[in-house]
């Protein structure tokens, strides 16, 4: 099973914000829309006629009569119930979006044959199960047409992203709730997962250092032989400790866990910002990377604390000097440079193992331009 193939987006989801509701004189939420990463906005016409948008916006602007298709120009999307309006819009060369709102079985067979028509198709639902949002997924995938949900919360559209592990395509959000916008702009933000680059590390010492606490991180997802996660003692890098996928004789693998090292490291998350393991909770997001720097964010589901022997790694990769403090066993995996995993009771000075290397200066996880020493 290719649990990455299954994990990791592969696209890009689609967040519109349904503006119909929000007055022009809301600028406290219209401001938060325009800084955000959220581009896409549902209008009225009458909107669309009064107001002013920036020029990352693109418009999905609602019609009710043939004559509002006269207030639409360029590359934009038409939303409408109505199949005779988004027909004549098609003919005008727009993007359309049809609206359907599903009661029923009959209604919800109708509503994916329909959907077929047009570029999108926007779904709600008479009742809360998402059974009716499974049925619609399967009916379109592999099909052409944009699968949207309408939703309320910022809970919402996390439920609806992982319907039958894939979701739909994306949400239309339609709450005017300061604070859960704001949540909707942080999830498009961390969405925004870059790959990262890891360089061979040459270690130079290996020293026992006593006990202390370790952290496990039990996840939510699962990784693979080739994933792991990036921890280190200093914000300037950190070393490839791998997940427990590898050969246990006495214990079962744990493909959600990272036996990440000692409770003070630092493991790298997204946005390219770093956590204390001490620091991590159920519901904290880490970065997860695969042997050539492929990343995707995970779900923290426990952290296990434990007093256990310390092992200290410590080398250099291009140039910085970079360590990590880990269980000392036979059984914790350090990712060799050439991505085959390492005893770390039995790496030696000369080892190559994986790091990654970043600039310095942290301040409460979050990168800052600062003088900082870290030894």
């Amino acid at each position: 099973m290719d649990v990455r193939s299954q994990t990791k987006k592969n696209y890009t989801r689609e967040v519109w914000f349904d503006g119909r509701e929000v007055s022009l004189e809301r600028q406290d939420i219209w401001g938060l829309i325009n800084n955000s990463p959220i581009k896409k906005v549902v209008v009225s016409v009458e909107q669309r006629r009064s107001g002013h948008y920036p020029l990352k916006t693109e418009l999905i602007t609602e019609i009710r009569h043939i004559e509002h298709l006269d207030d639409i120009t360029g590359d934009e999307t038409v939303l409408s119930a109505d199949q005779n309006l988004l027909d004549s819009a098609k003919q005008r060369g727009y993007k359309t979006c049809i609206f359907i709102s599903v009661e029923g079985r009959e209604a919800m067979e109708q509503s994916w044959q329909d959907a077929l028509k047009y570029d999108y198709v926007l779904v709600d639902f008479d009742l809360p199960t998402n059974i009716p949002l499974e049925l619609i997924i399967a009916r379109l995938q592999g099909r052409e047409t944009v699968l949207l949900k309408k939703v309320k919360t910022f809970s919402e559209i996390e439920v609806v992203f992982g319907v039958l592990e894939k979701g739909s395509d994306g949400v239309l959000f339609t709450g005017t709730d300061f604070n859960e916008i704001m949540k909707v702009s942080e999830y498009l933000t961390a969405q925004d997962i870059h790959d990262i680059e890891l360089h061979p590390l040459l270690v130079s010492g290996v020293q026992n250092v006593g006990m202390g606490f370790r952290a496990c991180i039990d996840t939510t997802g699962m990784m693979t032989q080739e994933e792991g996660m990036i921890v280190g003692s200093t914000s300037h890098g950190g070393i490839f400790i791998c997940s427990e996928t590898h050969y246990l004789p006495y214990m079962n693998l744990r493909p959600f866990r990272v036996n990440a090292g000692a409770i003070h490291s630092y493991v790298w998350m997204p946005n390219d910002s770093a956590e204390y393991l001490s620091d991590l909770a159920a519901g904290s997001r880490v970065l997860c990377v695969d042997t050539a720097g492929k990343a995707r964010e995970l779900t923290v589901g426990r952290v296990k604390i434990e007093v256990r022997p310390l092992l200290l790694i410590k080398g250099a990769a291009v140039g910085q000097e970079i360590n990590v403090i880990v269980q000392d066993d036979w059984h914790i995996r350090v990712m060799g440079a050439d991505g085959q995993p390492r005893n770390a009771s039995l790496i030696r000075p000369g080892d190559e193992l994986l790091g990654y290397v970043c600039e310095p200066g942290r301040h409460v996880g979050i990168k800052v331009n600062e003088t900082i020493i870290e030894k």
